[in-house]
Parts: structure tokens; sequence; C-alpha cells
């Protein structure tokens, strides 16, 4: 499958583009100025329920998954509605556009971020262009059900409501976010010779339920004044249990009960007003978050031989707030776009640990863990400046310069005060090359967001090793690079690729603490480099009325000087490679569609300094669905994955002492989890 796509993505890239009309109701923008436009009845034939069922379908885009940012500054998701950023920090794209019904959307421009106002955006942009009639509703049901070891998911689905009450348009959404998943297999375990020296059949069960409720207000006044009141609170409660028989000859037959529990409760409210100035606009914006999650592992032995059972018991409870105020005064200058942003942010990290051990009477016997206890606090301020214009008629900058001052603290063992100011800034360029080709080009200096947890000390008791903590990490900063062509095929499609770098300072890795101990610190520098080939090959003109091609891969190289032998590697655990290859056949003259779909994702190896470790997905996920679009009104869609029998595989090997000692062990598991039959049930009103 994956072959014939790839050869149909390269005749398409050598194909010219015309104005053929595509047959039997394939998306066909309209041009005008560099602006893709697409109306509603563009995406007829899939029977879309609301703004994400459009989006999906526009050729050749894909929704970027917004990143972790710092603040609230620049935009990093590529989708706007109504031509302005989607408001709030947890608030992602796609959950956005499920909750638009399709009748009230009016058209969907697709763009060049770079020719926008909006600074931070490059490369293709969606703009959804909406206008809300009354009151409409959507909902979406996906049960899901797993050939073995794993209970039906039953409970995953949102419904949400929109309207209109004058000046207002209001938003309600109730969503639960329900997965179940499960796998059994064998684990070999060799020793350094690779002699077999111990046998084990696990058995894993991992649930999740993240009920949520939300609600959005945006506010049109008549004299220009625009607001935005965002709102969720939601839970998760997450299990993960593990059960293994475990036993070789030589050996005592053993029992191991691995169970990890979370139950957490966050709530986030937000809101920005914008209203005009002094020949400007002032927008005022503001968000509290908290998050509250008490967390136990506990790893139980049994053994075969009458010996004490043994157990070891991990709590943790965190509590995490972030508090954001910032303003933005943005103007027009002739034919520039001026921007002047102040940000202020304080966020927290509280967090307390305890570490205890079953003793031969029975009772748990604390141990010290120093640097489980801690508390982390960030104040931070930042301040930029934006400005952009058209350079010709074909050729557009934006760009922003600004600095950023932290203070971090951390009070606990080994506890810190240190100050922080760094610079950071982006130039890009959009350059439209002719009505259907353009080339955009991004340099970027990025502080990156540091992860509190790792100033404090944790215990991995399923991996059997921990982080001491390190109360001297520093952010890392990094030159971003990226050039973005994107070719319109007309008929055809679109294709688009992507070529990125990023050269990175103070990048994170485990490094040593003291003699015997790691945790995630900074190290002089890493490079990432990457490619991404995003595509659609409509296969209309080919005389294959309602079929498609969408296409999906990328793939990264990363280098760095390894902490503990200076040999030269791959960052810890990233991705390295994702492949998403889609079919889709909407049958002409029926209310019926089927499609086949591959992915395959690939990581790099995991590294810590005792041991080294490899997650493998082979022989990747094909899955076919056949999707019927109004039973009594309703989308129905019926979907049967893993048919190639992916297994998932972990290899890890530990040494005697730091990697640079022999191996004491290698584990080799394989798990099977079966064909998956998934339901998705989708209406709106």
């Amino acid at each position: 499958m994956s072959v014939r796509c790839a050869m149909l993505c390269g005749a398409a890239l050598a194909l010219p583009a015309t104005a053929q009309a595509q047959a039997q109701g394939a998306p066909t923008p309209a041009l005008t100025s560099g602006v893709l436009t697409y109306l509603p009845a563009d995406f007829a034939r899939f029977a879309p329920q609301n703004a994400l069922d459009m989006v999906r379908q526009v050729p050749g885009f894909v929704i970027e998954t917004a990143e972790e940012r710092r603040g609230l500054g620049q935009a990093t998701q590529n989708v706007l509605i109504d031509g302005k950023r989607i408001s709030g920090k947890s608030n992602d794209a796609e959950a956005a556009l499920g909750r638009i019904n399709a009748r009230d959307v009016l058209r969907i421009e697709i763009l060049d971020g770079a020719t926008l106002d909006v600074p931070g955006l490059s490369g293709q942009v969606a703009n959804i262009l909406t206008a809300v009639k009354g009151l409409t509703g959507n909902f979406r049901y996906n049960p899901q059900i797993r050939a073995r070891r794993t209970e039906a998911r039953l409970l995953d689905g949102e419904i949400s409501l929109s309207g209109k009450s004058g000046a207002f348009d209001y938003t309600l959404s109730l969503s639960d976010e329900q997965q179940r998943g499960g796998n059994a297999g064998p684990e070999r375990v060799t020793d350094g010779a690779g002699r077999l020296i111990d046998l084990r059949h696990e058995v894993l069960i991992a649930n999740e339920d993240s009920p949520r409720l939300s609600g959005a207000l945006k506010y049109q006044g008549a004299g220009g004044g625009i607001g935005n009141l965002n709102a969720s609170i939601a839970q998760s409660h997450s299990l993960v249990a593990e059960n293994s028989r475990q036993g070789f000859p030589g050996t005592v037959d053993r029992r191991r009960d691995y169970r990890e529990t979370e139950k957490e409760w966050n709530y986030e409210i937000g809101g920005d007003y914008e209203f005009g100035l002094g020949g400007g606009r002032l927008k005022l914006i503001g968000l509290r978050r908290f998050e509250h999650s008490p967390s136990l592992t506990r790893v139980f032995f049994e053994y075969g031989d009458g010996r004490p059972d043994t157990c070891d018991l991990f709590a943790r409870t965190a509590d995490e707030s972030e508090a954001i105020a910032r303003t933005e005064y943005r103007w027009k200058g002739g034919v520039a776009d001026w921007q002047v942003s102040l940000e202020g942010a304080f966020n927290t990290l509280d967090n307390r640990s305890t570490l205890a051990v079953l003793d031969t009477a029975g009772v748990y016997q604390p141990v010290p863990l120093e640097g489980g206890n801690a508390k982390v606090k960030e104040k931070r301020v930042e301040i930029a400046l934006s400005y952009g214009r058209p350079l010709s008629g074909a050729l557009t900058l934006q760009s922003a310069i600004g600095a950023e001052y932290s203070n971090i603290t951390q009070n606990g063992a080994g506890g810190l005060n240190r100050n922080f100011l760094r610079p950071k800034g982006f130039v890009s360029l959009a350059w439209k090359a002719s009505p259907r080709f353009d080339i955009s080009a991004k340099i970027e200096r990025e502080v990156g967001q540091l992860d509190f947890y790792d100033f404090v000390a944790s215990v991995n008791l399923a991996g059997g090793n921990g982080n001491a903590g390190n109360p001297d990490l520093r952010p890392p900063q990094s030159w971003n690079v990226e050039l973005t062509a994107n070719r319109n095929l007309g008929a055809w499609g679109s294709i688009k690729l992507k070529t990125f770098a990023k050269f990175i300072a103070d990048a994170v890795a485990q490094v040593p603490i003291g003699a015997t101990g790691e945790a995630p610190g900074n190290i002089s520098k890493a490079r990432l480099v990457g490619l991404d080939l995003t595509g659609t090959i409509n296969l209309d003109p080919a005389g294959w009325r309602g079929a498609r091609v969408d296409i999906n891969t990328i793939f990264r190289k990363s280098r760095l000087h390894d902490p503990l032998t200076d040999e030269i590697r791959e960052l810890s655990e990233q991705d390295k490679s994702t492949i998403d290859v889609n079919f889709r056949h909407d049958i002409p003259g029926s209310d019926l569609a089927w499609g086949v779909d591959y992915s395959r994702y690939i990581q790099t190896a995991g590294f810590r300094l005792d041991q080294t470790s490899q997650y493998v997905e082979k022989p990747g996920d094909l899955g076919a669905y056949l999707e019927h679009k109004d039973v009594f009104g309703l989308k129905l869609r019926g979907g049967l994955s893993n048919l190639l029998g992916m297994n998932e595989r972990f290899y890890r090997s530990v040494y005697e002492g730091r990697r640079t000692d022999p191996i004491a062990f290698t584990e080799d598991r394989s798990r099977y989890f079966g064909p998956v039959f998934d339901v998705r049930i989708s209406g709106s009103f």
C-alpha cells in the first residue's frame, strides 16, 4: 500500500496543475490573490457534520499538534477561527473545530501564515470563517472492542452545544476521552554472554478515563470590541497493571504484580478582550491553570519457595499551577503591521514523594528519598516587538525581536535561586512564485520549556531505576530553520514538502549526579534535522471517481555527544519517523465510503547511564473501514485495525554499573494485542 502511494505521489509532482474541474464533487478551491478558498459545497461528498470533518478533507493540509510552549506568546497551531488564534492554552485545534457545526461554516481559506498579522505563523494555515445562526449541536460516540485481554471501551465520546444570543456566541461541551488497552506475551532474559537465565509471561492492562466539562463565550461588540472567555474542569483517572509469572530452572518461581494509579483533577480559566485604542488595537489576556495529581506505584513479589513476600511503594502528590497576564498592542504603519507585547507568568510545582519497602514482619518501612520533596517556582517576563510587511507583490516579510527574563527557585534539598536573560525572535519570508506554488522560510531563536519534574527526585519501580533530581537545570535554547514548499496540483490535489533543522544549546539529556546517581541535565549542544512530506492525490482525473490518497510522512535525525561516553548518538526516546498513508473511496451515487490506512511509528533508542532500551512496533498498523453517511441522519463508521498482527517489542540492556561496564542482563519482550474493532457514530442538530 505504501509503495503504491509513493509512486502516485511522485507521478503527481510531475503533472502540470490544470484548471480541469474535479469530477463528482472532489474539493475544488477558488484561487484569489494567493488564497485557496473552499466552500461548504466542496465537501458535500464527505457529508461533514462539523468544521473538523471539513478541514481534515482539505487536500494536502494536516492539522499540526499544538507544541508545548512557554506562556501565551507566538502562535504554534496552523489553524485560525475567524482570523484569530484559538483562545486558551489547552484548547487544541481539533477540539475547537469539532464543536463548530458544519452549517455554521462560511468558508475555509488556506494561505501562508507569514502573510498574516499573527506573529509566529509560517507555512500553510487554515482560516475557518464562521457565522453562528442559532442553537446547534454536535455529538460523537466511539466504542471500541479489542480481541484479547482488554475490556471494551464504551464511554468515549463528546456532546457540544453552540448558539448565539445578541452579541454573544457560546459553546458548552461534555466529553470523555477513554482509553482501554492491553497486551500479553513472553519476555526472555539473557546474561551478558547471551545465555538464557529467566523466562517471564506478562499481561498488561492500561485504562484511562478523562471526563471534561468546558465552555466558551465570545463577545462581539457594536463598537469593535471582541472578547473571549474559556473555562474547563476535568478529571483523569488512570490504571496500569502488569502481572508477570517468572521462573527458569535454577531460579525460584515468582509472581510479580505491578500496579500504578493516578487520580488527577485540573481546571483552566482564561480570557481576552480586544478593542480599538489610539489608531491601533489593544488586547488584554489572562489565564490561570491548576492541576492536582496524586499517584501511587506498587511492585509486589510472591515467591514459590515460601519466603516472605516483598513490596515497594512509591507515592507522589504534585500540585502544578500557571498564571499568565499578557497585553498586545498592534497598529498599522503604512503597509506594515506592528505589534508590541508584554507578558508576565508565574509557574509552580509543589512535589511531595515517599518511598517505602515491606519488611519481613509485613510492615512498610520508609526509605529516605533525598530531593523527593521540593517546590519549584518560575517568575518570567517577556517583551517582544513584531514587524511585518509585503516587500513586493509576491514576497512578504514577518519578523519579531524580544527578550525573556526568568527567575527559577527551588526549595528543598540542594535548592537554588537563579536568573536568566535570553534573547528570542524570528524572521520569516513567504514567496508566491506562481498562483499554485509558494515557498516560505523561517529562522527563529527559541527558548525551550523545562519540565519541573526533572528538578526533583523520583523512582521508577517498573524499570527498577530513578532520577536523583537536578536543581541546576537551565532552559535549553535553539536556532530553528524551516524551508517549506507548497505545490497545488489543481484537480490532482496538493503536495507540501518541509525541511527543518534545530541547533540546540543547553540540550537536556541524562547526566551523572554524584558517583552513582543520574538525572536530566544540560549538555553543551545537540542537533536535529528532518523532512516532512504531506500530500493529497485525487484520483478523479485518472478516472477513479471519488477516490483519493493522503500521505503524511515525517523523518527526523538527531545528533549529540553522549554525556557518559562522548560517543555520537541520537536524542533519547524521540520521534524518528512517522508514516501515515490513507486511501478513501466515496462511491459515486451512494452514501457509502470505504478506505484502507497504514501507519508506522519509529522511536529512537532510550539512554540512561546504566542501560539502553528500544521500543519497536512491527510491521505497522493496517486497517480498513466502511462508512455510511446517512443512517437516520447519523454518520456511522465501522473499522478493523491491526490486520497485520503488529506486535509491541521492547529491548533493554542493563549494565553492571555505567554503560562503560559489561552488560549484566538483557530483556527481550514481545507482546500481542490482536485485532481492534471500533465504531464511530456522529451527528449534528
